[in-house]
């Protein structure tokens, strides 16, 4: 009885063994290349560069920003938006599996327009702010609160 017990978890060990050793001898173990490396370091200053604009534009809304330095700020960032979409357009061409990857998802101008419109429309109908007496909420060309009927002062975009 002893010998089968043995023999069995000697087996399940070296299942387990194979298991976990697959991904290293196919080759796709913990290697990632410079390219890949430096394509992940793009991606996430463009993702640090979108959270950053987005940010001044509230902080600006909000008032915290002055109206002077606002313009210069803003297009810095979307000079360094364009810049690192620039490089990433560029490593992802260099390399023919990342530049399929590429031209699968294209948009022609048509489609591009459809989308924007339809993200206006989106936003059109989202409320502008809440009624500060009942806190419904209020359409940016509301004059009075359509549940309390109270005077409403939005502030204008």
């Amino acid at each position: 009885m002893d010998i089968i017990a043995i023999f069995l978890t000697v087996a399940v060990l070296a299942l387990v063994v194979i298991y976990l050793s697959a991904p290293f001898r196919r080759g796709k173990g913990w290697r990632i290349g410079v390219e890949e490396h430096e394509l992940s370091a793009l991606l996430a200053e463009h993702e640090r560069t979108l959270d950053s604009l987005q940010e001044l534009d509230f902080d600006f809304r909000l008032g915290k920003i002055p109206e002077g330095e606002y313009p210069a700020q803003r297009a810095s960032l979307l000079q360094k938006g364009a810049d690192l979409l620039r490089q990433i357009d560029a490593l992802r061409a260099s390399y023919p599996h990342e530049a399929a990857k590429v031209g699968e998802n294209r948009l022609d101008d048509a489609q591009i327009e459809t989308l924007i419109s339809k993200r206006r429309a989106e936003l059109k109908n989202q409320p502008a702010g809440f009624c500060p007496h009942c806190g419904k909420p209020a359409q940016a060309n509301d004059k009075f609160c359509s549940s309390c009927g109270k005077v409403l002062n939005l502030p204008d975009d």
